[in-house]
């Protein structure tokens, strides 16, 4: 799976705003389809409090703080699967990503033109489900046209698993024709590595994002009830932001002007926050602190890697040449108030190469190479 998130949606429904609120470099925006070709990408700062806090207890010349990948892909049209709209070029890019962030207009504005002429989130949203499906399905064809004459050879590797594939690929394609995800069907995780290799659009977690207007952030509007009944059916998660205000915020230069503004907008936390860090978790990334007087930083990690895995994000000789790695939790030094008093209360651990790394969790690691 990719390490990013693509952010994805019909043209004019705020994403190139949203994308620019979110990396603070502006993508085109404008009040027309397809201003967006190409995919601008945006390396984004995760924010976390954590960090800070850290950097009071252990002053340090420098503070890094973990990054997250954010793809701005061009508006998909209906016939995209077809090549509508330059819609191959944007289904590839689409592939390449891990998670889908597709958005959805919820608001009404007569000064920004609709694709389709009305706001109605469950047609676009059926029409993104649609064109993803027929794009799956074409590749789950091809699959099985590809498997009919290796199955054959039912003593070879590739015989077996083209075998092991073809009830799977039924299911897939009974669903992907009634224009469903993937991800709706429950595969066991051996069926998941059998399936691996087609790179199902529909098979990635996806998040809606209900563009709103100012109103609609505090209270949900009709719109963005319609998404969040079709998401829980799916499963899949909802956040409501305001993109014209979100545009605000990542203008102004402070953070003491940032929190103010959405303090007088009746916010404790800006939309483009709750996204990053809801993208950060749904990609499975978590975050580990290395501290000391240099440096203070968050590194990112997968969730269930061990203590080498975790090492080898800094250095690959830290995960070639692990020994142990020194450990506590940023709780334990935000409760005692220092290292030195984490240590002298026993929370300091010794851990070796089969420990599982903690979301949090403060490392020194000993290597040797």
């Amino acid at each position: 799976m990719g390490l990013n998130c693509g952010i994805v949606g019909l043209p004019n429904v705020g994403k190139s705003t949203l994308f620019s609120a979110l990396s603070s470099a502006p993508a085109e925006a404008a009040n027309y389809p397809f201003c967006t070709i190409d995919p601008n990408v945006g390396i984004v700062n995760v924010p976390d409090p954590r960090l800070k806090r850290i950097s009071e207890l252990i002053p340090t010349d420098k503070v890094i703080p973990a990054i997250v990948e954010f793809v701005d892909i061009a508006g998909l049209v209906e016939g995209a699967s077809k090549g509508e709209g330059l819609g191959n070029r944007f289904l590839s890019h689409i592939r390449e990503v891990g998670v889908i962030i597709h958005i959805v207009r919820c608001f009404d504005d007569p000064d920004v033109v609709h694709v389709s002429g009305s706001i109605d989130p469950q047609r676009d949203i059926e029409i993104i489900h649609t064109e993803l499906a027929l794009a799956d399905l074409e590749t789950v064809q091809k699959r099985q046209e590809k498997n009919q004459k290796v199955i054959k050879a039912v003593k070879t590797d590739a015989g077996k698993i083209a075998a092991a594939q073809a009830p799977l690929l039924e299911q897939l394609y009974g669903v992907l024709q009634e224009g469903k995800p993937a991800r709706s069907l429950e595969f066991s995780p051996e069926q998941q590595k059998l399936l691996q290799d087609l790179h199902l659009i529909t098979m990635k977690p996806q998040l809606y994002v209900c563009n709103v207007d100012e109103e609609g952030i505090l209270e949900d509007n009709e719109y963005v009830k319609a998404v969040r009944a079709l998401a829980a059916e799916e499963g899949s998660e909802v956040l409501s932001i305001c993109g014209k205000l979100e545009a605000e915020i990542s203008a102004l230069e402070s953070e003491e002007e940032r929190l103010e503004f959405l303090e007088s907008a009746g916010l404790q936390e800006s939309g483009m926050n709750r996204l990053i860090h809801t993208g950060y978790q749904m990609l499975g990334l978590r975050t580990f602190f290395t501290a000391g007087p240099k440096e203070d930083r968050a590194w990112t990690f997968h969730a269930g890697d061990t203590a080498p895995k975790a090492a080898g994000v800094i250095h690959t000789d830290f995960e070639r040449g692990f020994i142990k790695a020194e450990v506590y939790h940023c709780d334990d030094l935000f409760e005692l108030g220092s290292e030195q008093k984490v240590k002298e209360a026993g929370r300091l651990r010794i851990e070796g190469k089969e420990y599982t790394v903690q979301d949090g969790d403060v490392m020194h690691f000993k290597f040797n190479v």
